[in-house]
């Protein structure tokens, strides 16, 4: 807003900033933020909290907001940032929802998987009744800012990890996203997604991954914001996986959980005759070369029947299942049986 940045530049009042981050985060890049903020003479607060799925509740909800409280911010031109992962930006994002009604946010993702996935759209919540996710709200930040060098710090399986969701973007909608992913999917792990120019053929590779994978999550998300149509190919691999990752946390992280759910839809896909063989075993393949699993013991049926019921209640009593009909295309289904789905979970478990 060209008024506030006016206001805020020629006031005397001295610039001030309330910054929520992650605490392996702060571990490691914790000095050189406070340096940044000291350097710029902006009086701040920065609260290092564990930010987890075991602690994603209402109660460090509530602790944010005490501190904020205290700092005493002014709503319409002090943003609250968070600096973590998926997890830190839906607490906070919810936090600030709540103070004062609405409170700008800025989201600074530092995980693969929050530079791909929660950086992009307006979901913010916390876990409750040991359900992912049960509470929250539709607030987007005001601003989301993408590093890849935070990327070079976490281990190689947090970067599996947020592979699982752009895996999931290439196989709804870009094949030319999952031809990227399983020519250099393991250059990708290697490297940690940081720009190499050693080799010509792999040049681009992470910018041209997270680019497509972003762009298309936008695609899918920007026309339909609050979800006023529950028709969403996004939702691939978000089925089994709620119930799945809470029922064996910490054992599977969220990337992980929804390519076990995206590895079972697809041999529902290929059981329904929506896939050939040959794809299926190459989506199988891509899965294994990005090192994310393709089953879980605790993937069981009964667990797979009562997550379904759960969908069924919160989408209009219809499973509107985003099923692949190829590689980089899908559409969604309501109509699959359970006869079906318990052919697949068969095949499944056998392969």
């Amino acid at each position: 807003d060209p008024q506030q940045l006016e206001l805020t530049s020629t006031s005397k009042r001295k610039l001030r900033r309330f910054i929520v981050i992650d605490e392996v985060v702060d571990k490691l890049y914790g000095s050189r933020v406070r340096e940044y903020f000291e350097e710029n003479d902006v009086h701040h607060k920065i609260l290092s909290l564990p930010t987890t799925e075991e602690t994603k509740s209402m109660d460090l909800v509530l602790n944010i907001l005490q501190e904020v409280q205290d700092f005493s911010i002014d709503r319409r031109a002090e943003p609250i940032i968070a600096i973590g992962g998926g997890v830190c930006l839906d607490i906070v994002g919810l936090a600030a929802s709540l103070y004062r009604r609405r409170t700008p946010y800025i989201r600074v993702p530092t995980t693969l998987l929050s530079y791909v996935d929660a950086s992009v759209g307006a979901k913010t919540g916390v876990n409750f009744l040991q359900c992912k996710n049960k509470l929250g709200g539709y607030t987007p930040p005001v601003a989301s800012f993408l590093d890849r060098s935070f990327i070079q710090s976490i281990p190689r399986r947090h970067i599996s990890n947020g592979l699982g969701e752009i895996l999931k973007m290439a196989l709804m909608k870009h094949k030319g996203l999952f031809d990227l992913l399983k020519s250099h999917g393991k250059y990708l792990l290697d490297t940690k997604f940081q720009s190499c120019r050693s080799s010509a053929d792999h040049e681009d590779a992470a910018r041209q991954t997270t680019r497509i994978a972003i762009e298309t999550m936008l695609e899918e998300l920007a026309p339909n914001l609050w979800e006023d149509d529950l028709d969403r190919l996004v939702d691939f691999g978000h089925l089994i996986s709620p119930e799945l990752e809470m029922r064996v946390l910490p054992s599977l992280m969220h990337g992980e959980a929804v390519n076990v759910d995206m590895a079972f839809m697809t041999f529902v896909a290929h059981t329904r005759g929506l896939i050939a063989t040959e794809e299926k075993e190459q989506i199988l393949q891509c899965m294994r070369g990005l090192e994310l699993p393709v089953w879980h013991s605790g993937c069981s049926w009964a667990l797979i029947k009562t997550a379904l019921r759960e969908r069924l209640k919160h989408s209009g009593g219809q499973l509107r299942m985003p099923l692949p009909t190829g590689l980089g295309v899908a559409e969604i289904f309501n109509d699959t049986s359970e006869e079906t789905l318990e052919r697949a979970y068969k095949l499944w478990v056998r392969d």
